[in-house]
């Protein structure tokens, strides 16, 4: 049924009345039946108003000495929707329409307080050992939760255990203002539930929530107008199962809680309103308030905590032990920012991707693809941060890391090729395992070392740790010559004198070949990454003899680079590269030969 509410200046001057379809009333100071005679602005008889079905129109007498306003404009004729205001004089009237969204918001305020939290810590609990026990099961409640849904349905639940002087509890949320626009925020309610309450659609006042989370940052209480029939000259009636007569909203602090808050509402027991004006030592909700505050304290830090530690397991899928030490040792804004240093890149590809896609997207089992190719990014992942690298990008089905930061590692060459070398042993002992996840695939890598920008950068939405600068593309450009070259792992020179050093128990290289790739006007020494040796690889006479066919191929000497390629393995495709060359140019150098294979293509 529609209803009007008169609300004059004073909180006791107030009446609600129901809407008939069709009949003419007349309101004004002196009227026989809606009179505001609180009002000394209203004229005697100011003004008609006809409900009519689904709004209230409404027209200044012309005997009125005052104007009316309607959306802040003075108007002789008008019509009123569910939920709108006019007013005459000090009072305002608004009106509200059941099964309208209005809700509470139509309704005027007979009383609000903002609570101080720290008012509320000096009073003890007046029922201790039940609401403790509710806060005990609290923590449990929240690392339990397997998402937001989950955790206001919980927790609600919760809340009534502890407030028993509650109607209705919700866990609300006030979503953001945008592009600094000034118009009512949304309220957004996650779940509700109720222990007394008619209705089956439960609408929190958004007036309330906006004072308490967006304005006063606190605690607000609100207590409606009684509703009053002004033609039976009773007093003002509360009731425990219509419209709900108090609410409190209390935010919930905390950046991982953006908007939230608790919203508790109920029915009057008693005078109410003039508890609410009265101390919190004297007032009937101070309990209620004061359990509520903590709740909210505890869940905000809870989340925080949660958030943090989300973010700390982010981290560890980028950065090594080492690095997470000092990040936690360190502020982590300053070893994180970015700065110019060596670094030693590692770039790693999948290959036999593209042609697994083809094949399972016809048979339709994309997301079997998708958890293999996972899995063979997380070997790549494991072997970076188990040698304390970096994880600094994932594209497509290939992997970025890098070594030399946060902190300088002057054996950040040595883990870069350790980490190469055990993502290549664990591709090769798993690549003809029928079954096996990583079954068919192999691997490129290319390792180079040089001087890079480094660290943190983005917004903190979407920040991330990466690395740039011309190291970056040439060990990209090297892992792609590695299907041109038929080896699994290439490093650029830097990386070589280092590998020398290191001792064959460690691993090998071997220098390749001189080569211009293509777009590129330098030509690069590249060697081989090898494992050390072992019985199904090439041994270290092997490398010898592709040494001296090396030699030989550089000066010219192509018959006797020749030679020397056939006594290495014929099971080395890397010596496929001088061998080709010598093949396709009937073994004679080209005019001014001076070493450099230029490779065709990208």
């Amino acid at each position: 049924m529609p209803e009007l509410i008169a609300q004059g200046a004073d909180p006791k001057n107030h009446w609600r009345c129901p809407l008939t379809g069709g009949r003419p009333v007349v309101i004004g100071r002196a009227t026989t039946e809606w009179a505001i005679p609180w009002d000394r602005y209203a004229s005697r008889a100011h003004a008609e108003i006809i409900w009519n079905t689904d709004r209230l129109r409404v027209r200044r007498l012309p005997d009125a000495h005052n104007p009316v306003f309607f959306r802040g404009e003075e108007l002789d004729t008008f019509e009123v929707r569910a939920g709108e205001c006019f007013a005459i004089g000090d009072t305002a009237f608004t009106l509200i329409v059941e099964g309208s969204s209005s809700s509470s918001d139509s309704r005027p305020v007979l009383q609000e307080r903002a609570v101080n939290p720290d008012d509320l810590k000096k009073l003890p609990f007046r029922d201790a050992p039940r609401q403790l026990d509710v806060l005990r099961r609290l923590p449990s409640v929240i690392s339990s939760a397997a998402d937001d849904n989950d955790l206001s349905v919980q927790l609600v639940t919760l809340l009534l255990a502890g407030i028993l002087r509650a109607d209705v509890i919700a866990l609300v949320v006030l979503d953001p203002e945008t592009n600094g626009d000034k118009k009512p925020r949304t309220v957004t309610t996650l779940h509700w539930e109720a222990r007394r309450f008619e209705g089956t659609d439960f609408q929190p006042s958004r007036r309330l929530v906006q004072e308490a989370v967006a304005r006063q940052q606190r605690t607000v209480l609100h207590v409606w107008a009684a509703p009053r029939n002004p033609t039976s000259g009773g007093e003002a009636t509360f009731t425990m199962q219509g419209d709900l007569d108090w609410a409190f909203c209390t935010p919930v602090r905390g950046e991982s809680c953006p908007g939230w808050a608790l919203y508790v509402a109920g029915g009057v027991t008693g005078d109410l309103a003039t508890s609410v004006a009265a101390p919190l030592t004297e007032n009937e909700l101070s309990d209620d308030l004061k359990f509520a505050e903590l709740t909210a304290d505890v869940l905000g830090s809870l989340r925080q905590v949660r958030k943090l530690q989300r973010d700390q397991a982010r981290l560890n899928q980028f950065f090594s032990p080492t690095v997470q030490k000092v990040l936690t040792t360190a502020e982590p804004e300053a070893v994180l920012r970015p700065r110019e240093t060596d670094v030693t890149v590692i770039f790693c590809d999948l290959r036999g991707f593209s042609h697994t896609v083809e094949t399972e997207a016809v048979a339709g089992h994309l997301l079997e693809i998708l958890e293999r190719v996972s899995q063979a990014l997380g070997v790549m992942t494991q072997q970076i941060l188990g040698h304390e690298g970096v994880v600094a990008d994932f594209l497509g089905d290939a992997a970025l890391g890098f070594w030399g930061w946060p902190l300088a590692d002057p054996g950040m060459v040595r883990q870069a090729c350790l980490a190469a070398i055990g993502i290549r042993q664990y591709y090769e002992s798993h690549t003809n395992q029928v079954g096996d996840p990583l079954a068919g695939f192999r691997v490129g890598i290319g390792i180079a070392t040089g001087r890079a920008v480094a660290g943190r950068i983005g917004p903190n939405e979407q920040a991330k740790v990466t690395v740039f600068g011309p190291v970056v593309n040439l060990a990209a450009r090297l892992e792609s010559m590695t299907k041109q070259l038929h080896v699994p792992i290439l490093i650029d020179e830097q990386t070589a004198r280092v590998v020398r050093q290191m001792g064959t128990s460690e691993a090998r290289v071997r220098r390749l070949a001189k080569v211009r790739p293509y777009g590129l006007e330098t030509p690069l020494v590249v060697s081989e990454l090898l494992p050390p040796e072992s019985a199904d690889g090439l041994s270290n006479a092997d490398l010898a003899h592709y040494e001296r066919a090396l030699d030989a191929f550089l000066a010219g000497d192509w018959n006797t680079s020749f030679e020397a390629l056939h006594q290495v393995s014929p099971r080395d495709r890397g010596k496929d590269i001088l061998t080709g060359c010598i093949i396709a140019n009937n073994h004679i150098p080209p005019a001014g030969w001076n070493g450099v294979i230029e490779l065709g293509q990208k």
